[in-house]
């Protein structure tokens, strides 16, 4: 037992060596891009020793800080079971080099071994799903504003696919991912999942699927729909932007009917034929742009890749004539109405598509916020 105990840690401490000294040569040959390095003892100091925690997630914590400067900053500490580095390179080699109004700003960041951190910009505001979901954020956020951070997440993933000399997919598009300033400019954030590739590549290699599920591309699962691509970041923004409009989320639990639990197809029948369906009071302006959000929300979330529109299109479209835009065919079908047991812990959505291997994918969702890497 006491060979086997040395062994293990043996193993161990080799391991982490090896991937320490892997992610000091990344920081070492990325030296031009990198922002600030702090030493852990200065991350400890500007949050006066974590005293105010703001958040908690599957990466680790979020304490408030504050610079020399007297600038407020949001530092992020990784867990240790996500030291392994490759969440921590990954951010790092995308943010770390970004500089977009709609891109969270990478300020500094700490690595002492176990010991990862990431110091960003403070968003005032808090993450979008707490101002959508809640009725306390809607006295905060009218159409008008919802619609401006709409625009500004669309610019956000644009620039990524596009503005710079290497094509970044996020991976993560979800509410919960895009951050809010003062002044409610949205802001991309957590980049753990992000890949990097050239600019050429139309078709990109995944090892295994990663997102959060409920906002997820088909294709990230079944790999006879299409190849992944940046489409998967239009369909997952599609996703979110169904969830803006409506200001509730696309997977309801406690619905009465099957035709209701993914809300998204059941927005779809009401829009396509022309009535009416459940909304907060709006007047007539907004009632046109929810309409013309809904109606881009359909075509990013298209089964076939190849048929959801790249994000300058789907830009165009949302600051377009609502009256130029049209219907595109049902994204995917669901089973006749029927009543559905609403004690029911997990929910499974059965999806008809025109896959060549099955006519029938079951689809379970165990929770909202579920990450898969």
């Amino acid at each position: 037992m006491l060979f086997v105990t040395i062994f293990l840690i043996y193993n161990y401490r080799r391991r982490h060596l090896a991937m320490d000294k892997n992610i000091e040569e990344f920081l070492q040959a990325q030296n031009n891009f990198l922002p600030i390095r702090y030493s852990y003892s200065n991350i400890k100091k500007i949050t006066k020793n974590f005293k105010h925690k703001l958040g908690e997630g599957g990466y680790g914590s979020v304490y408030k800080g504050m610079l020399r400067s007297g600038n407020e900053v949001a530092i992020k500490i990784l867990k240790q079971s996500k030291a392994h580095g490759q969440d921590f390179i990954s951010e790092v080699a995308t943010i770390g080099r970004i500089h977009h109004v709609n891109i969270v700003q990478l300020i500094g960041f700490c690595f002492e071994g176990l010991k990862q951190a990431l110091v960003y910009d403070f968003m005032s505001n808090g993450s979008l799903d707490k101002h959508i979901f809640s009725e306390e954020g809607d006295k905060f956020l009218d159409y008008k504003k919802i619609y401006e951070i709409t625009l500004g997440v669309a610019r956000g993933i644009e620039y990524l696919h596009r503005g710079c000399d290497m094509q970044i997919l996020h991976f993560d598009i979800k509410p919960h991912n895009v951050l809010l300033d003062k002044n409610f400019t949205p802001k991309i954030s957590d980049f753990g999942l992000a890949k990097l590739y050239p600019t050429d590549y139309s078709i990109v290699s995944l090892t295994a699927a990663r997102g959060t599920l409920g906002y997820m591309a088909p294709e990230l699962f079944y790999k006879n729909i299409g190849g992944v691509s940046y489409k998967v970041d239009v369909y997952s923004f599609g996703m979110l932007l169904m969830e803006m409009a409506s200001r509730r989320k696309n997977i309801n639990v406690n619905a009465e009917h099957s035709s209701q639990i993914y809300f998204p197809m059941w927005v779809y029948d009401h829009v396509n034929e022309g009535t009416s369906f459940e909304m907060e009071e709006v007047v007539e302006e907004e009632r046109e742009v929810i309409k013309k959000m809904i109606i881009v929300t359909f075509w990013c979330i298209q089964l076939n890749p190849d048929h959801r529109p790249p994000m300058n299109k789907v830009l165009e479209m949302l600051e377009g004539d609502i009256g130029k835009l049209q219907m595109p065919p049902k994204p995917l079908s669901y089973p006749s109405d029927v009543s559905v047991n609403n004690d029911k812990s997990e929910m499974e959505l059965e999806t008809l598509s025109t896959l060549p291997s099955a006519s029938v994918i079951s689809v379970s969702f165990p929770s909202r916020d579920s990450n898969v890497v």
